[in-house]
This record gives structure tokens, sequence and C-alpha cells, in this order.
């Protein structure tokens, strides 16, 4: 068995893995070849994350094999694909965020002591590796202090201190600045010229091209096809995803339906107390989209979250219609599996969160428990959730799916006022227009949409204004409209 060291092909054979009757991935065999980007593309629910947690031991298949340089690895078992060079950076960060940068660094190497000088061991490797790389960190800084590009870096880092040769990344860029993807690409295009395997999960197909060498396209189980770079363009690979690409929305322009929402000096505190938003004031009108964008960090979610009430205010005022009564309000915060789901529940009650209150699901203090079927199997058709049933776990959906939950059950609730925070951050091109149509139709039925996302795309192609964030406050798009509403 090879020990981590000068790895060259990395090959899946044959690989099935069921959960109950659901194949989630179907006989699937691929290579990952050293000195190469290799990208694995597909719709959520494809199947990519299931086949990397393979590849990295997290997970054992139905049937099948994995390879690294022709010698057989062990299946389903993490540490022992970790010891010989295979790491895997999630998604959702594995860090501690009231640890140091140094502690966090020594821990993905035990097991071990941790004492004070063991930290400064442990760690040395993952910072020699960041000056190598061009990073700078600061050892002794507590992690829920570093920006998330700082904590992906650091991440990246724990795979690196552990002599990494086959580095999978799962879904990189979906929190960044793309000042901060240009740099991974940089560091990904550095890894890749010194004989790793690196293998990217995506879903924009832009970046794919710009930094993969290779591209293997999962559908629903199933290989498509692999190819190099120069093969393909956006069209094909969106082709080969989906089947057929998603009718364009056209984004019409936003008749406005009334007063909406009117914002006066607003001021929030973060979660360390700071100032996060420092006195803005704007309006968002009934049947229009008010986009509001910025780099993560500027106080986007501080002030997403006291919009939608789940967050004080520290002064500043809110009206609506002109009063102060409440609107309706619906809200899709960023983070879905922390502040949007209960994942150990399931689908059906994770759509009862914001309706048991409903007067057909309930009989005085009791659920009628047949209705609440009823009405959950339509949300699933109407927002098209993939699930078995609405009995299955939420966390075995994949991301997409997960989202619909989230949108279906907000928009159910038919809310005067919407509050969207990176709605379709780390899905595909299909959930994408979906959830960006669902959104246009609350807008054209008459919500006061407020959309925050880091994802410029994604803001000028929903909204109907903008504006962006910058140290907690109000930057107009260019004198295109008044930060209190109204074009200029």
């Amino acid at each position: 068995m090879p020990e981590g060291r000068g790895h060259h092909l990395l090959a899946v054979r044959n690989v099935t893995k069921r959960y109950g009757g659901v194949s989630a991935l179907d006989d699937v065999s691929a290579e990952f070849r050293a000195g190469e980007i290799h990208a694995v593309l597909g719709e959520n629910g494809a199947g990519k994350s299931t086949l990397m947690s393979v590849l990295s031991g997290f997970v054992a298949p139905s049937k099948g094999t994995v390879e690294l340089d022709g010698h057989p690895i062990p299946l389903g078992r993490a540490f022992e694909c970790k010891r010989i060079g295979i790491e895997m950076i999630h998604q959702h960060f594995t860090l501690v965020p009231d640890f140091t940068v140094a502690e966090n660094l020594a821990l993905s190497r035990l097991p071990g002591l941790l004492g004070a000088s063991h930290v400064a061991e442990r760690a040395a490797p993952s910072l020699e590796a960041a000056k190598r790389l061009g990073w700078e960190l600061d050892p002794i800084e507590k992690v829920r202090n570093l920006a998330v590009g700082e904590q992906q870096r650091l991440e990246i880092l724990k795979a690196l201190g552990g002599d990494a040769q086959v580095l999978i990344l799962d879904e990189p860029t979906a929190v960044l600045s793309p000042e901060e993807v240009d740099d991974l690409f940089r560091v990904m295009r550095r890894l890749r010229d010194e004989g790793k395997i690196v293998v990217l999960i995506a879903h924009k197909l832009a970046e794919v091209l710009a930094v993969a060498d290779r591209v293997t396209v999962l559908r629903r189980g199933k290989l498509i096809a692999t190819a190099t770079r120069d093969e393909v363009d956006e069209r094909t690979l969106a082709e080969w995803m989906v089947g057929e690409l998603p009718t364009a929305a056209v984004n019409s322009p936003a008749t406005v339906a009334g007063e909406g929402l009117k914002a006066s000096d607003l001021r929030v505190k973060g979660d360390r107390k700071e100032d996060a938003v420092r006195g803005i004031s704007f309006e968002v009108r009934r049947g229009e989209i008010l986009g509001i964008g910025g780099v993560d960090g500027n106080g986007q979610i501080e002030l997403a979250e006291a919009i939608a009430e789940v967050r004080a205010l520290a002064a500043g005022k809110v009206t609506w219609e002109g009063t102060e009564g409440k609107p309706r309000t619906g809200y899709v915060p960023q983070d879905r599996q922390i502040d949007g789901l209960a994942l150990g529940l399931s689908v059906e009650e994770n759509l009862l969160i914001a309706g048991y209150r409903r007067e057909t699901l309930t009989r005085g203090p009791f659920l009628r428990l047949k209705e609440i079927h009823r009405w959950a199997q339509g949300l699933i058709e109407r927002f098209e959730i993939r699930t078995p049933s609405s009995k299955e776990p939420i966390a075995s959906l994949s991301g997409g799916n997960q989202q619909k939950v989230v949108v279906s059950r907000t928009l159910d609730g038919e809310p005067e006022l919407l509050v969207v925070v990176n709605p379709t951050r780390g899905l595909d091109i299909r959930a994408t227009s979906y959830v960006h149509g669902k959104i246009r139709e609350a807008r054209d039925a008459g919500t006061a949409v407020v959309l925050f996302s880091t994802d410029l795309d994604e803001l000028y192609a929903l909204s109907d204004r903008r504006v962006f964030m910058s140290r907690g406050e109000l930057i107009d798009d260019e004198g295109a409209i008044s930060v209190v509403g109204g074009r200029r």
C-alpha cells in the first residue's frame, strides 16, 4: 500500500451505492490523475458528494472498488484514507470556532497530545504550507474572527499539513468573493503543478472551464461523460448535466403594487456586539425586488435578520405601508442546514415548521395528521422536491432539494415581505432557475422582496433595484437608485 507520497492515479471501479431502494451511484467508473484538476459536475442529487465520500472513506459503497496506484484502498474507513494521503475539504467547514488557528491545525493531526508545545509542533507543517502558498494566517487568532475565505484556507492547510496527495474540494467557491475565488484557483493550480491529484465538485460552469483540466458529469447517479476542458463548452456541460437546458426566464419589469417596507437609520449589533449595520435607510415597495450585494461579512446577514425580525435592532425604525404594523414575513436564511432546517426531522416535519398554525392543519390544540400529509404532498409536487417520500429524513436529500423545502414552506405562507439570503448558493442550473422563478412569482403577486446575494450574476438577473453594503453601510449602484428608494 502506498504511504501518501507521489500517487499517480485514483480510480473508481464499478461503484454502486444504494440507500434503501434509491441508487445514489449506479455502476460508476472514473479515473483521477496526478497533475490534473478534475472537476465533477452534476445536478443536486446527481451523486457527486456521494462519490467523493466513497473516495475519501466516509461512505462504503454497496459494491465496487477504489484503487490508488493499482492498490485497493480501505472502503468506508476515512482515517485510513487520510493516512495514505486522501483528504476531503467539505462544503460545510469542520472547524472549532472557539479554538485558535494553530489549535485547529493541530486537531487535524490527532490522535496525540494537545498541550501548548504539541500544538505548535503539530501546526508547524500546515503553517509552512501557508508560507509556501503565499497565505498569511495568525496562529493565535480565534477561528470565529476569521473571514469565510480565511476559514477555507485553514481547511485546505489542515489537509496539506497531513501531506495530502489527493485533495477533494466540495463546492469550495460557494461562499467566496471573486477575489477569493481567483486566489483559490491560483493555489489549486500550484498544487496540481506539484503533482497532486486535485478533484473539484462544482456547479458554476464558467469556473469549471476556467480551472479544470478534465471534467466528469454525473446525472441521477450515472456517469454521463468525461472530457478534457478543450473538448467542451458551457452549453455542452449544461446539457450533459440536466438532459435538456431549462427555459431561460424573462425578467419582466416590476409592476409596483404600492408602498411596502421603509427602514430608517437602522443600526444592528453583530454576534460579538460590534456595529454590524451602521445607520442604514432604504425602501422596498410591494411588487419589486431590491437587491443588496457586497462581499460576505459586511453586515448583510445582520441586516437580513433584523428585517426578518430574528435579530433585534439596536436603533432605527421599520414601517410597513406607512404604519408600524407588521407584514406577513417570509425568510430564507443563508445557511439552510444551520438556520433553515431541523436535520433530525423528516421532509414533512420540516415543511410543517412554518405551517403548523394553518387552520386547515389543526383542530383546536391537535394536529390533523392526514391533512398535514396531504398538504405536504401538495408542496412536494408543486415545488418539484425530489424525495422518495414526505417521511424521508431531510438530511438524506440533496442540497438543492433541501433548499426547495425551505423556499416552498416560506412561499406557501404567502408573505407580504420576503427576505432571502443567497437563495441559490450551492445549487445547480435547474434548481437555480426554479428558485429564481419562484422569487419572481412572489414579486409579481405583490410581495416586497429583499434579496441579499454575493453573486453578482444573480443580483443583476433578479433585482429591479440594487444597492451594495460595505462595512455596514449602503452604497448606491453607480447612482442608478437612491438609497431610500425610487429611481433618480
